[in-house]
């Protein structure tokens, strides 16, 4: 199965070709693809845990404003955040917004699996079974410059800079397992 076209409810806008968007496009009240950890004003695509940040949960409301050199401004919880393109610079910035701002509440999505992958998915972790999207929306998505293609069987992260985790999927496109160090493991997978 392509994830590109899998799952047009929520995701599947964010997935179409880089270049291929407009600024139209880009919906101006939507919410937010995925849980993404925020320094109080910029988000980062790698996605860190760090000190000092905290994480905005995926389906939190939002409004687009506009394109910045290498970033989106967007404007949830009552203030402006920037969701900043630093390693996926090879899509466009209009395919890079619809990564992450969807037209869709995936909130209703999630509601409709299982209770471990809900779990997984609020505590911003990764279990067996989950599909592509819902690890996108449990961890973000893998950053382009190391996942060219979202259909790939493995996707590579990091929780910080000296952490990579890699999420495996089988055949069928859901999560098989997770390689990292114990660490790593504890705070990014659930059994």
């Amino acid at each position: 199965m392509n994830f590109r076209t899998a799952f047009p409810t929520v995701l599947g806008l964010c997935m179409a070709l880089p270049g291929s968007f407009t600024h139209a496009q880009v919906p101006e009240q939507g919410f937010l693809c995925c849980n993404m950890r925020t320094d109080g004003s910029w988000i980062s695509d790698i996605n860190y845990e760090e000190s000092g940040k905290r994480i905005v949960p995926y389906g939190t409301p939002l409004t687009f404003k506009g394109f910045g050199r290498n970033r989106v401004e967007v404007e949830m919880e009552g203030k402006r955040q920037w969701l900043g393109n630093d390693y996926s610079r090879d899509l466009s910035k209009e395919a890079f917004a619809q990564r992450y701002i969807v037209a869709t509440d995936p909130r209703t999505v999630v509601a409709k699996a299982g209770p471990k992958v809900r779990q997984a998915i609020e505590t911003a972790r990764v279990t067996p079974g989950m599909t592509r999207e819902q690890v996108a929306m449990a961890v973000g998505y893998p950053v382009s410059s190391e996942n060219p293609n979202l259909d790939a069987p493995r996707w590579r992260y990091w929780l910080w800079s000296y952490s990579p985790f890699t999420v495996i999927f089988n055949e069928q496109g859901r999560v098989a397992s997770v390689e990292t160090d114990a660490d790593t493991m504890l705070k990014v997978f659930l059994k």
